[in-house]
């Protein structure tokens, strides 16, 4: 009898890791020659799960969130952990952004990647388990191309994948 082998889809991000990759942006903006005595701030918000960027003009906060995506590349978070709110102007002639950090694949986002899984035709099944996905089967081969082929997609949220056994 053959074993069933599974593993878990889901889009959790390592907090610890950003609350790093924003300590290492601010050193680097606080350093950079092009910020000298400007506004530049980052500020994380743990509860509500949001990164608020502030700085002197337009194209201060677009460096200031490359800065910051930069970090986050470099300790394996995905950019698209982040999607933008709101961009607006804030006191003192200072311009804002807030972003989202984005742990969750949404119910939509679930049942439209289960619905690609079945279109794949292959011997699988996944069930939709709270905020995560299982793919479950009994061929490590059919599991594997099943990754492969989510990883392909262009998908506006980061993909995870865990408890591959």
């Amino acid at each position: 009898m053959a074993k069933e082998h599974s593993f878990d889809i889901s889009a959790k991000v390592d907090m610890q890791e950003i609350k790093n990759a924003i300590a290492q942006a601010k050193k680097e903006a606080e350093n950079r020659y092009d910020f000298k005595g400007l506004v530049k701030e980052i500020d994380l918000n743990e509860k509500a799960k949001t990164i608020t960027l502030t700085s002197s003009s337009e194209n201060k906060l677009d460096a200031l969130h490359d800065i910051l995506l930069s970090k986050l590349i470099k300790r394996g978070i995905d950019p698209k952990a982040l999607k933008e709110t709101s961009r607006e102007d804030a006191s003192g002639g200072t311009r804002r952004a807030v972003f989202a950090i984005v742990d969750a694949i949404s119910k939509e986002d679930a049942k439209w990647i289960v619905k690609e899984i079945k279109g794949l035709k292959l011997k699988v099944q996944a069930t939709i388990q709270g905020e995560e996905i299982r793919v479950s089967g009994k061929s490590l081969d059919d599991l594997q191309a099943v990754i492969a082929h989510l990883k392909s997609l262009d998908l506006d949220f980061p993909v995870t994948f865990g408890n591959y056994r």
